[in-house]
C-alpha cells in the first residue's frame, strides 16, 4: 500500500491542486526539489506534509533565499527527514535543525543504496554508476553524493555519539517518528500492551547486544 508520494512542486503542472486531491488519501511529501520558498509554502498550505532528506537534493537555506527549509519551520504540521551519517548534513546542522523544528517533527533516515554493509568498490544506482569508499556514496561521473552507504542502526549511532544528541531523541527519531509518520503508529515504533513486540537490545556502547521480533529473540 502507498503511503507516501514525493513531488517537485515547481515542476510542470497543477502541484498545488494535485495535493488538494490526494492529501487524504496518501502524505504528500516535498522531494528533490529546487522549489523556492513560496512554492514550497503553496505546496504545505494545500497539504502536503513531509519533507525527504533536508537539506539535501535541494536549495540551500539562506538568510534571503529560505527556500523549503524556511517553508518547513514556518509549516508546524510538516515533518522533515535528516540523514545523520556524518556525511551529508554538518553535526552543527543537526543541533540547529533540532532546535528549530523539535525533536517530534524528524525522522532519522539512512538513504542507504545498494552497496550498504558491502565493500569498498563501484556499484549503481538506478542506472548511474557509484563509487564507495570509506561509507561515502558518490557518482562516478561527478563525484556528487549517491544516496548513503550507512544504515539506520549507525545513523542513530552517529547522532548520539558524534552529534550531541541525546539518546532518546535519536532512538524516537528513528523509530516512533516514522511510525507516526506512516500512520501505523498503533503496531510500531514504541511498546506498549497491543503493539509490536520488536526491540533491538543495545549496550553502553549501543552495540547490538538482542534482537526480538514479534516477542521472540532472532539474535
Amino acid at each position: 500500500m502507498v503511503k507516501f508520494v514525493g513531488i517537485a512542486p515547481e515542476r510542470n503542472g497543477d502541484a498545488v491542486e494535485f495535493i488538494r486531491k490526494m492529501k487524504g488519501k496518501v502524505h504528500i511529501s516535498l522531494a528533490h526539489t529546487n522549489a523556492d520558498y513560496d512554492t514550497a509554502m503553496a505546496a504545505f498550505e494545500a497539504g502536503a506534509d513531509h519533507a525527504v532528506h533536508l537539506y539535501n537534493a535541494m536549495p540551500a537555506f539562506t538568510h534571503r533565499k529560505p527556500g523549503v527549509v524556511g517553508a518547513v519551520s514556518d509549516s508546524a504540521h510538516v515533518n522533515a527527514e535528516m540523514i545523520c551519517d556524518g556525511v551529508h548534513i554538518h553535526p552543527s546542522v543537526v543541533r540547529a535543525t533540532f532546535k528549530m523544528l523539535g525533536a517530534d517533527r524528524i525522522v532519522l533516515i539512512s538513504d542507504s543504496m545498494r552497496a550498504t554493509g558491502m565493500p569498498d568498490g563501484q556499484y549503481t544506482l538506478g542506472g548511474l554508476n557509484v563509487n564507495v569508499a570509506d561509507g561515502r556514496a558518490t557518482l562516478a561521473s561527478n563525484g556528487a553524493l549517491a544516496g548513503s552507504a550507512t544504515n539506520l542502526m549507525e545513523c542513530m549511532k552517529t547522532a548520539v555519539q558524534k552529534m550531541g544528541l541525546p539518546l532518546e531523541t535519536a532512538v524516537a527519531c528513528a523509530t516512533r517518528n516514522p511510525a507516526k509518520c506512516l500512520g501505523i503508529d498503533d503496531e510500531y515504533g514504541s511498546l506498549a500492551p497491543g503493539k509490536k513486540g520488536n526491540v533491538v537490545l543495545l549496550d553502553k556502547e549501543l552495540q547490538i547486544k538482542a534482537v526480538v521480533k514479534d516477542g521472540v529473540r532472532i539474535r
